[in-house]
């Protein structure tokens, strides 16, 4: 997607710096974070190439169910045909530009704009088009019904997350994850995610954060602050427990040698068949840029999806997967399911304060960009340097 033209000469900075050495380097500007403007340009220039995830598919589990989205201002629409088909459509009447669908649920019939009641099926197609052509002249062959549906956007579901690439010129979704399969791989086995299954009951939980979403991807990518900001976590998965990652194009983030929540809540859930005996206690952390933060575990899995509302305003999103249907719906395993979640839960809220206090301190201009720890910070320089890339990529800088 292009960017708008104002966006042109927007002052970027020190992108050539946070592309230098990690023990060089700066960190992006206060402006990357703070600037409204820029914010608006990051969605058309940067993630707007990009597979970027929208939401879930357990959002619109049932046949010609719809969920409206805001993804960075842009109205769009996750909506299920009667034959149970997951599509992504522009939420906006081909007419004159109405908002048609405002609220999540099903729909009965047909899909009607509010405005001058064109109508539209869980296809997308336009099906109605009310006095077109005049009083009681609701077709005209002046105008071509199936040229004026509703505008689909490039989509693809994985591990349960709906994703859209907005400028559909972004590589196919399998080549851009595959190096995360395949490092996955001898954990998962052959049967990949697929084993995994949502809970309906303690599987889900979201939170609005006062921060720039990207501060929410360079938290998550390092250990460093487990000791200040996670007291609980670090006394069973320390500091010390965990090892950097960085790999591909756009993953990084963090391992642990020493998961343990099984113990320290009394958890007990099926794990996955194939993960080995020895590597029982390993978990990764895993941000797979721009803005999804993946986790698993022996006995689980999450994925966080972030949704920026603003240039300091963040949605997130996480969802908890299960090994099994049971695991994930059997009331036997419903009080396990329920710790993992409010384990979960207590930690991520630990991290508002943190990249809350992060973004009140981007209004200073006594910071700019920061430095980085040569040896705990590489991931969160990796993703530094993939954001400045794509930055310069787009010569919409200064």
């Amino acid at each position: 997607m292009n960017a708008p033209a104002e966006a042109k000469h927007f002052p970027i900075i020190q992108l050539e710096t946070v592309l230098k050495p990690i023990d060089q380097a700066t960190g992006l500007g206060n402006k990357f974070y703070t600037d409204d403007q820029y914010f608006k340009t990051e969605r058309d220039a940067v993630l707007g190439n990009e597979w970027v995830c929208i939401g879930f598919e357990s959002d619109v589990s049932r046949k010609s169910s719809v969920k409206p989205i805001d993804f960075m201002g842009l109205p769009l629409l996750m909506m299920r045909n009667r034959e149970g088909v997951l599509q992504v459509f522009h939420n906006v009447c081909s007419h004159r530009g109405m908002k048609l669908v405002h609220e999540a649920g099903d729909i009965q019939g047909v899909i009607r704009c509010q405005y001058h009641s064109w109508t539209y099926d869980t296809n997308g197609a336009l099906k109605g088009t009310p006095h077109v052509g005049g009083i009681n002249q609701h077709k005209d062959e002046r105008f071509a019904c199936e040229k004026h549906g509703l505008k689909a956007l490039r989509s693809h579901v994985w591990m349960g997350m709906v994703f859209v690439n907005l400028s559909g010129t972004a590589p196919e979704f399998d080549e851009v994850i595959k190096p995360l399969t395949d490092r996955w791989q001898p954990f998962l086995g052959g049967d990949g995610l697929s084993q995994i299954n949502v809970s309906p009951d303690s599987g889900a939980w979201s939170v609005e954060v006062g921060c720039n979403w990207k501060l929410a991807v360079e938290n998550y990518c390092e250990a460093y602050h487990l000791p200040w900001v996670h007291p609980s976590l670090n006394s069973y998965s320390r500091l010390e427990d965990h090892y950097n990652i960085a790999f591909g194009e756009q993953f990084a983030g963090q391992g642990s040698y020493a998961y343990n929540l099984a113990d320290v809540e009394g958890t007990s859930l099926p794990t996955f068949p194939a993960w080995p005996a020895d590597r029982m206690r390993n978990a990764e952390y895993v941000a797979f840029f721009p803005n999804v933060l993946l986790g698993i575990q022996a006995d689980h899995a999450f994925a966080m999806m972030l949704q920026p509302l603003s240039a300091n305003r963040t949605v997130e999103h996480l969802r908890l997967f299960f090994v099994g249907k049971e695991a994930a719906q059997d009331a036997n395993f419903a009080a396990s399911r329920q710790a993992v979640l409010n384990a979960w839960r207590v930690v991520f809220s630990e991290d508002i304060g943190a990249v809350e206090g992060m973004q009140a301190g981007r209004q200073s201009p006594g910071f700019q960009g920061g430095v980085f720890s040569p040896e705990m910070d590489a991931p969160t320089h990796y993703f530094h340097q993939w954001m400045a890339r794509k930055v310069l990529a787009t010569g919409r800088h200064g």
